[in-house]
């Protein structure tokens, strides 16, 4: 029985560290905040030599990208390309109970036409004379910006903070990082963040990562659903509902914690694996 255990052991995929965690952080803040601290402090080189910068400027994608940059960095550095595709396995799975699927499918649209609703505004985004096709295509083109991200936020950092805190506390202090990490681009003329108050944002960024976290146990470390519910957050069709939209979502996640409460307050049960089948030795 002894054997056959250390052979099944000695197939499992290598452990990623927690001191990954500051690899990753570094990595991540180093390729955002250098492109994006360039244009910031050297606009007129940055801008003669590359281009000015906007939301689809490749170096615009290169900063959003740093957190799936860096979080493929740390999975090969530890587990290789067979690490890599275990990781990326995670994309596949999709099953979760049902409410976490409404929250991601229903709920999250909900509350941008409540909030739009409250201020007076329509239910759903105005359609662009270009007209229906061209906000379906700008809605996919929104795959490859945000929903990105997630490779970094729950495929590595959520994983490995949890196997020391809590989940409820380990969202937090991703929402938190998270927002710091955004900070460059609200002093960036040329993309959206720079006509946006960064305050509230950040306390959106705080409440999102507490929000989307029971989907991602729930889900058992899926990336499929965080990366869905990140989609729905960026999706053209909702309406401008700043800054409401925040103030409500505030309030499903203290409904949702609340409701959760065993499973946000306590590590049982949380996800701690950043490749799937990880060694614990």
């Amino acid at each position: 029985m002894g054997f056959i255990m250390s052979v099944s052991l000695d197939h499992r995929a290598p452990r990623v560290p927690a001191a990954a965690l500051l690899a990753f952080l570094v990595l991540a803040f180093a390729i955002t905040w250098g492109v994006i601290g360039s244009y910031i402090y050297w606009p007129d080189v940055m801008t003669a030599r590359f281009g000015a910068i906007s939301g689809a400027h490749p170096f615009f994608f290169l900063a959003t990208w740093a957190p799936a940059i860096a979080a493929f960095a740390v999975v090969l550095l530890f587990g290789g390309l067979s690490g890599l595709r275990g990781f990326l396995s995670r994309l596949l799975m999709w099953r979760c109970p049902a409410p976490w699927w409404g929250m991601i499918l229903v709920v999250i649209p909900l509350v941008f036409m409540a909030g739009s609703l409250i201020k007076g505004g329509p239910l759903l985004a105005p359609i662009p004379p270009e007209g229906v096709g061209a906000v379906v295509a700008l809605m996919f083109m929104m795959l490859l910006l945000g929903p990105i991200e997630e490779f970094g936020w729950r495929g590595v950092a959520q994983p490995l903070l949890q196997r020391f805190m809590a989940p409820v506390w380990a969202g937090a202090l991703i929402g938190a990082i998270w927002g710091i990490w955004h900070l460059p681009a609200f002093y960036l003329a040329g993309v959206v963040f720079a006509e946006w108050s960064f305050l509230p944002f950040f306390i959106g960024n705080v409440t999102l990562a507490i929000l989307v976290t029971p989907i991602f146990n729930a889900a058992r470390g899926s990336l499929l659903l965080p990366m869905l519910f990140h989609w729905q957050l960026i999706n053209p069709f909702w309406p401008d509902a700043q800054p409401w939209d925040t103030w409500l979502l505030v309030g499903v996640a203290a409904v949702v914690v609340w409701w959760k409460r065993d499973m946000m307050f306590t590590r049982m049960g949380a996800v701690t694996e950043v490749i799937p089948g990880e060694a614990r030795t």
